[in-house]
């Protein structure tokens, strides 16, 4: 540990655009409870190529003592990412019909309603009175392995992908908790970019409904662990 240059983050000004994140191409940065956070200090080269995409001026340089720049860690991260896409599903032993043989013993769905894509769920149901709903991003499920027991008892399940249904969920967001009776809210979510602009729009459609709903966010790292 040694005193340099890192980027600092005013959370009374971010207003968790994600703008930041996309920015840093060393993948320092990550939003975590709707707020840029610098979520590596050894990921943060100190150049700053996140200064100007900050919308709200909240991102400054600061001299403290931080571990150093690690360019191999950073490049095994990306490497890591990249891999998600291309790595090849480990094969089951097949079963004389030529299907798989689980190999573990079933565990219970905890699935109280069909998993309704944001796009396409009408913003007034049955299943959403009094619900307790759950907006989840569609890798998390397939990320934590206890999913259905921490996350999914006891709620009205949504699921989206900004970054694949390239649309802002706000408007409609907003209507589902203004015409329904809407007890609680939670958000789970991948620690990537566009996870954050997920959680920026259930944000805003919370802040614009024009009731007190709470929030609960959860977020994830890419191996599937909770972040605090």
């Amino acid at each position: 540990m040694a005193v340099r240059t890192v980027i600092c983050i005013d959370e009374e000004r971010c207003d968790g655009c994600g703008l930041c994140t996309q920015a840093c191409h060393e993948g320092a940065l990550g939003l975590v409870n709707g707020k840029a956070k610098l979520l590596r200090d050894d990921f943060c080269d100190g150049m700053g190529d996140c200064l100007p995409a900050c919308p709200q001026d909240a991102i400054s340089f600061v001299e403290r003592e931080a571990a150093a720049y690690d360019q191999a860690a950073v490049d095994a991260a990306k490497s890591a990412l990249a891999s998600l896409d291309t790595q090849p599903a480990a094969a089951a032993e097949p079963c004389p019909s030529g299907l798989p043989v689980p190999t573990a013993q079933a565990v219970p769905s905890r699935i109280t309603n069909w998993p309704l894509q944001i796009k396409l769920t009408p913003t007034q149901a049955p299943c959403f009175q009094g619900a307790h709903l759950l907006v989840a991003a569609d890798c998390t499920a397939f990320a934590y392995g206890n999913f259905h027991a921490d996350f999914m008892a006891n709620t009205t399940c949504l699921i989206a992908c900004p970054k694949l249904d390239n649309c802002d969920y706000a408007e409609k967001l907003t209507e589902i908790f203004a015409n329904n009776s809407i007890q609680q809210v939670t958000l789970t979510r991948m620690v990537v970019p566009c996870c954050g602009g997920l959680e920026n729009m259930t944000r805003r459609a919370l802040a614009a409904c024009g009731k007190e709903i709470p929030l609960q966010v959860t977020t994830f790292s890419l191996d599937g662990q909770i972040l605090e």
